[in-house]
């Protein structure tokens, strides 16, 4: 066990470290390529950390030979986005609250709140699709998977042709593989993000199966460890990039990439599941559904109205606390 815990504990610091050399490359992919910066943080750097997510769904749902192996893509389809929903979104405001030079600057302009608020109407309506889909019964549910991947293509057009809010202006940092070239090519932009990538994926599969020895030491089904373990390890790129992007004074980068990460969550690892389980939720992913629900709607209100603040945004973890607490009582 003292072996697991220290491949733990490196293969999270590995992740923090790739994460640091992923969000300066897609910067600049971004920069290179004339993507917008939320077009940057929604669809660039959220679909390089949702990749290990969505190999844990595709793995276990097409590849997993019992209904336990099936259960565990299935749960960790429901676990990412509610770890994204509540987590994440309180790691972006934890860390705004703690940089100083954060004190007096405010978290969001109101365009980037109103554009917020879309993507979580957005998120919320393929999310009760996918929910509702698992609480009933019918022959021709498989077909739905066609609805999820063709709602988050309709996503990246939209998101490729909006442009970004003026009133967030921020520097764009040297290369780290080329940190005296004021100008790098293309292919060093590419090269350093593809390169990162791979190491948070493999980092992310070894600390996957850390969690997975864990779980049966801690005395959880395999369900459980895919809701409540498999999740924190699948997002800690995401969380990761908040830390970053928030150090860095780019909150809207990091806000842009969980949110971007939540939209593949609620649609590209729920069509593979839909597509190859009968999709049926129980009661622990059910009540995870409803949490994950109440933690969006809540963020929803909070951009409607111009109210959220990072003091706010910090408070959604609890409703990651209110999961764990209901889960004694389903």
């Amino acid at each position: 066990m003292t072996l697991t815990i220290i491949l733990l504990l490196v293969s999270a610091m590995t992740i923090y470290f790739s994460c640091e050399f992923f969000v300066n490359g897609v910067e600049w992919v971004g920069h290179k390529f004339n993507v917008s910066k939320n077009a940057t943080g929604t669809i660039l750097a959220a679909f390089g950390t949702a990749l290990p997510e969505s190999v844990v769904t595709f793995i276990a749902v097409v590849f997993g030979e019992g209904s336990a192996e099936k259960d565990i893509g299935v749960g960790a389809a429901l676990g990412g986005p509610l770890v994204l929903a509540t987590v994440a979104y309180a790691v972006v405001g934890w860390t705004f609250l703690f940089v100083k030079k954060n004190r007096d600057k405010q978290l969001l302009s109101s365009k980037t709140e109103a554009r917020l608020a879309r993507d979580q109407k957005w998120f919320m309506c393929m999310f009760i699709l996918k929910v509702g889909l698992g609480l009933i019964v019918f022959a021709s549910k498989p077909w739905f998977a066609v609805v999820f991947l063709l709602a988050y293509a309709a996503y990246v057009r939209r998101e490729m042709k909006a442009a970004d809010d003026p009133d967030d202006v921020d520097s764009l940092e040297p290369l780290k593989i080329r940190p005296h070239d004021q100008n790098p090519k293309q292919r060093w932009a590419l090269l350093q993000t593809g390169l990162a990538l791979i190491v948070i994926f493999i980092s992310s599969r070894l600390f996957v199966h850390q969690l997975g020895v864990i779980g049966p030491w801690l005395g959880l089904s395999p369900q459980m460890v895919a809701l409540l373990l498999s999740p924190i390890a699948t997002e800690l790129p995401e969380i990761m990039n908040a830390v970053i992007w928030v150090r860095q004074g780019k909150q809207i980068l990091a806000l842009a990439n969980i949110s971007g990460a939540m939209m593949i969550q609620a649609t590209i690892p729920s069509a593979l599941g839909i597509m190859f389980t009968p999709w049926m939720l129980d009661k622990a992913l059910i009540w995870g559904a409803c949490v994950t629900l109440l933690s969006i709607i809540g963020l929803y209100l909070l951009l409607e109205k111009n109210a959220l603040n990072a003091g706010r945004l910090s408070c959604f973890g609890l409703f990651y606390i209110l999961f764990l607490a209901g889960l004694y009582f389903v």
